[in-house]
């Protein structure tokens, strides 16, 4: 029954242990309400009525794996500053692990603020650096990452180009995991696109797939089969999924499938990417073949959609959406 093959296969997520190394944000919400225009600027006034703070970046992605039972650690670098320590105390009440996080003191924490009013956003505000991490920084990464490589299952490159995937911290990390036969799946962006060559599993979306190769590409089968093995030539990963917002998926490991989107309802796509990658990188850990991961993963998007605001993937509602939907 697809029921009982579904219970097994999210029951044994709950065996495996991932890394997730990337960019991590603090997300800040400040909520309010608009009743006045400024009288020094024609700008709204927001009246605060409540704030609040979460992970965000390659955190999420790890709250993701987190949420379906894997034991997960977290690499990154943070400055040395007040949204460092709100960091901490997050990953320490999520039960994350804090030693991979990297402090340094010439970057501020990646932090985002959103003011919203009445659910609709009125700005944002970023504290940034996207400049490369130095070398120093780099190689306190890089020892973090040897220290649990070979204690892992699977490890996610999740990149949002905030400088701490550098191109040879990435083929230090993708050399390393494939010398002790782990899997590497990579969410990139645009910079530094090509430097995953042969990770394992590589997971753009439709427009970053079109902006690094430097064409539009219709989001139909032929041409998004066209646009994949032009990337194949250049990235030699073992498998590409692409993912097509309304289209769904295209996978390409020699041959195409394409998995058409979950017709569970949408409020909000936000954090549909994190929990993608998150949830293949639990699919290859547990050695499932790419369709069924896929297919999972495509679900599990599909149910974090359902809620406002970037969530992890709840198990008991991956579990129903894989009864309902899946035929394996």
């Amino acid at each position: 029954m697809a029921s009982t093959t579904a219970e097994s296969i999210i029951a044994s997520f709950k065996d495996k242990r991932i890394a997730v190394v990337g960019d991590i944000m603090l997300d800040k919400y400040v909520f309010g309400h608009v009743s006045r225009i400024s009288p020094e600027y024609p700008v709204p006034v927001v009246d605060v009525t409540h704030q609040d703070v979460r992970l965000g970046g390659a955190a999420n992605v790890a709250l993701n794996t987190l949420s379906l039972g894997a034991e997960t650690t977290l690499l990154g670098v943070t400055g040395l500053d007040a949204d460092r320590e709100i960091l901490l105390d997050l990953f320490r009440k999520r039960g994350l692990p804090t030693e991979g996080l990297v402090g340094d003191p010439s970057r501020p924490t990646t932090c985002k603020t959103r003011i919203l009013s009445q659910n609709h956003h009125i700005t944002r505000v970023d504290y940034e650096k996207r400049d490369e991490i130095d070398e120093k920084t780099a190689a306190a990464i890089m020892q973090a990452f040897s220290a649990v490589v070979d204690e892992v299952d699977a490890i996610v490159l999740e990149d949002y180009n905030k400088g701490v995937l550098s191109r040879e911290l990435i083929s230090s990390i993708i050399t390393t995991a494939k010398s002790r036969g782990v899997p590497v799946l990579v969410d990139p962006k645009l910079k530094n696109f090509f430097a995953y060559r042969g990770c394992t599993i590589f997971k753009p979306n439709l427009s970053e797939m079109a902006a690094s190769l430097g064409t539009p590409v219709l989001n139909t089968d032929r041409e998004v089969e066209e646009a994949c093995l032009r990337l194949q030539e250049r990235i030699h990963a073992e498998t590409l999924v692409v993912t097509r917002s309304e289209k769904g998926m295209t996978i390409y490991d020699g041959t195409f499938t394409h998995i058409e989107v979950s017709s569970l309802d949408v409020a909000d796509v936000s954090g549909a990417g994190d929990t993608v990658i998150g949830t293949l990188a639990l699919g290859a850990a547990a050695g499932l073949d790419i369709i069924r991961n896929a297919s999972i993963a495509n679900l599990a998007a599909g149910t974090v959609c359902q809620e406002v605001g970037a969530v992890p993937v709840k198990p008991e509602k991956l579990l129903r959406a894989c009864r309902e939907h899946l035929s394996f």
